[in-house]
């Protein structure tokens, strides 16, 4: 009796493949004429890594390296490939512990500790050592263990901070990946093997070093290494901070919650960030005649909130804030310019009427009086009902919206009135030593529970309007984000477990049928690490209480 066989619909034909037939065979014909490495699959809508088997009848479609599913596998893959390698390099005697921690251009810092020193003659060994391993095409093999057994391997391995995040874990199973001897726990899909793995880099930065990788949409070109400095002294001091408070890692945060409960850490997360936005304050205060305090960051950041705290620090200070929304300058709807994609383009600086911002706001600075406008975003029109304002000596205007540390935005204001600010949540946390929490996640889950409470949007509409959004502050906010006199970030330590509450439901809600199931189910799983608690010790102040309600600003 024959073996029994399939039907397979790939790129609008249908084929019979025996079942068992990994998906990696199933692929390897369409490689050499993809425009980027099929690293994963979804079948029938769900995602598969290339090792899995043919069981039924099945929709193949593939994810390559230059999608966004497909690029983070690849980064993901790499890091796992440089552990290895370092290991192999070093000796596992000889390191205690590599730690990943934020981006820096396109690529991750890392930190190393032991006895090995590092230097770029290290780092030339290693970048060595990962091509060998990339062009014997080893095998990245997954094994699934017992939850116990998984605590019991890292503990023997020293992975302290993994056997302590799986000791939380509700799940009975956990995966870990191999690569020859060296075996790790990493959150997410991996590619197939390390023939996937060519393009990378290391180099020398700071305290350690950076892992340089492909962008997204040119999966097989490393760009110029370009660090930017002032986010990543940011960065770095807020990993200092939570360092102090010794919450670097979700299982810190877990047993913290467990044993002494939110409220210390809280408060003194509340604390850190009054301070420093009177530490801002005041230096707007000390720098001379600054009369347009201009803050941009990007989506879900907290920026409205922040920008009422800072008015009340300001006003300690002295001064007499007035906060102006750039968005009341929209042109009206029929004229937004339209993007690639034939909608319209509320993030584009040309959706905002720059001539007449620049206008009142010179009036303004002449000491004259205005009316400024309130756009109407029920009838796409900007109306005047009577809002008139007049600087004086004490007076400054606390302008937010996402073009403000564009200079093209306020071309007309001398450059000496101004104060730029650039606030974004830098999430400060990792999953574990080899596992970062990326910003994009926090703002994306502050986002969706945001948007379910105040627009009555769902968390389906939210996840599939997010590659929009991430393309529009790719363009308008990042490339600007260093002109910033300072930089807040608005990430809290403990936010994460507030918001799992509020973002589970949500998720849940996502069928299994939709497009945006996969990235749900992520996030999810992502959940699964933490430990909730309720929101009702969060003051009414805190930025947190813009996604989750009962602010008490008009947020």
């Amino acid at each position: 009796m024959g073996q029994k066989s399939v039907n397979v619909e790939i790129m609008g034909e249908t084929r019979d493949y025996p079942v068992g037939t990994s998906f990696a065979e199933i692929v390897e014909p369409y490689q050499k004429s993809s425009e980027a490495p099929v690293i994963l699959v979804t079948v029938n809508g769900k995602l598969k890594e290339l090792h899995k088997k043919l069981k039924y009848d099945s929709k193949i479609e593939f994810v390559t390296t230059k999608d966004n599913i497909g690029h983070s596998t690849y980064k993901r893959s790499v890091c796992m490939l440089l552990l290895k390698a370092i290991y192999d390099v070093a000796g596992k005697d000889d390191v205690d512990h590599v730690v990943i921690h934020y981006s820096v251009g396109s690529g991750y810092y890392f930190t190393m500790k032991g006895s090995t020193v590092l230097n770029q003659r290290f780092l030339d060994q290693v970048k060595a050592r990962m091509h060998q391993l990339a062009e014997e095409r080893i095998p990245i093999e997954k094994r699934s263990v017992s939850t116990d057994e998984a605590i019991a391997l890292f503990r023997r391995h020293r992975m302290y901070d993994k056997e302590q995040l799986f000791r939380y874990r509700r799940g009975s199973r956990v995966n870990l990946y191999r690569i020859g001897n060296f075996e790790d726990y990493f959150y997410g899909y991996m590619a197939n093997h390390t023939g996937y793995l060519r393009y990378f880099d290391l180099k020398l930065y700071d305290e350690g070093f950076v892992l340089e990788l492909p962008e997204c949409g040119h999966p097989d070109v490393i760009p110029p290494f370009a660090p930017e400095e002032k986010i990543f002294r940011v960065q770095k001091e807020s990993q200092e901070w939570v360092e102090k408070l010794n919450i670097s890692c979700v299982g810190d945060l877990n047993n913290r919650i467990t044993k002494e409960g939110i409220r210390s850490i809280l408060l003194v997360q509340e604390a850190l960030q009054e301070a420093k936005i009177s530490n801002i304050a005041r230096k707007i205060c000390e720098t001379g005649n600054k009369k347009f305090v201009m803050i941009a960051g990007p989506s879900s950041s907290g920026k409205t909130t922040f920008s009422h705290r800072l008015s009340i620090q300001l006003a300690a200070h002295g001064r007499k804030p007035h906060p102006i929304a750039v968005d009341n300058y929209f042109v009206d709807r029929d004229n937004t310019p339209l993007d690639e994609y034939g909608e319209k383009n509320y993030e584009c600086l040309e959706a905002i009427d720059v001539e007449q911002f620049n206008k009142d706001m010179l009036t303004l600075l002449k000491g004259e009086r205005v009316e400024l406008p309130v756009y109407n975003f029920k009838t796409g029109k900007r109306e005047y009902r009577g809002d008139f304002l007049q600087l004086g000596r004490e007076d400054v205007l606390v302008i937010e919206g996402i073009h403000c540390l564009n200079d093209k935005l306020s071309y007309a204001l001398p450059t000496d009135n101004k104060f730029k600010i650039y606030i974004s949540a830098l999430t400060q946390l990792n999953v574990d030593e080899h596992n970062r929490i990326p910003t994009t996640d926090g703002r994306l889950i502050r986002r969706i529970v945001r948007d379910a409470r105040t627009r009555g949007i769902s968390a389906k509409e939210t996840i599939a309007r997010w590659p929009s959004v991430r393309r529009g502050e790719e363009s308008n906010i990042f490339p600007f984000q260093e002109q910033a006199d300072v930089m807040f970030n608005s990430a809290l330590v403990y936010e994460l477990a507030c918001l799992k509450l509020y973002a589970e439901p949500l998720l849940f809600g996502i069928e299994k049928t939709e497009p945006e199931y996969v990235e749900a189910k992520r996030l999810l799983k992502f959940f699964d690490y933490f430990v909730a608690v309720p929101s009702e010790d969060v003051p009414h102040n805190s930025i947190l209480r813009e996604f989750v309600g009962g602010s008490c600003f008009d947020v």
